[in-house]
């Protein structure tokens, strides 16, 4: 398994976290930054992972700001990516099973260490379920009509 992981300031210490955890379950991550505590941009590396995620070999992302709200709609902006902002295992469950979420997007600022594995754990334990794939058809309608 392959991950791409990205957050900016707010995220980064639970992307720190997050991908300590990862490499310890020996999944490759791969980290497109930030690399401290600086005040960055999260739309620099919403972009980063979402282009990664749809246009190289990654099983998904993860991506991490303040809340998770900015950097996901931000990844949200990248063609082919299903950012989810995820908050506990159900969301994540759900995010893979019903929305197939290519990127996972969690809070920095209010999300433990703990639910964070929990909630990465769940997301990759789940597989998309095809009943909803008429729903993402019309999605994928919407971004190419824009």
């Amino acid at each position: 398994m392959k991950i791409a992981m990205g957050s900016d300031h707010g995220g980064f210490e639970l992307k720190e976290e997050v991908k300590a955890y990862l490499k310890d379950k020996n999944i490759e991550v791969v980290d497109f930054g930030t690399h401290s505590t600086a005040s960055v941009d999260y739309p620099d590396f919403a972009e980063k992972v979402g282009h990664a995620v749809t246009e190289e070999p990654y099983d998904f992302g993860i991506v991490m700001c303040g809340t998770g709200i900015g950097i996901s709609i931000a990844a949200n902006k990248v063609h082919g990516v299903r950012a989810a902002l995820v908050y506990d295992e159900k969301t994540a469950k759900l995010a893979k099973e019903h929305n197939n979420a290519n990127i996972i997007a969690l809070g920095g600022r209010t999300t433990t260490k703990e639910e964070a594995f929990k909630i990465v754990d769940a997301f990759m334990n789940s597989t998309f379920e095809p009943r909803h794939q008429n729903r993402l058809d019309k999605i994928t309608k919407i971004e190419e009509h824009e």
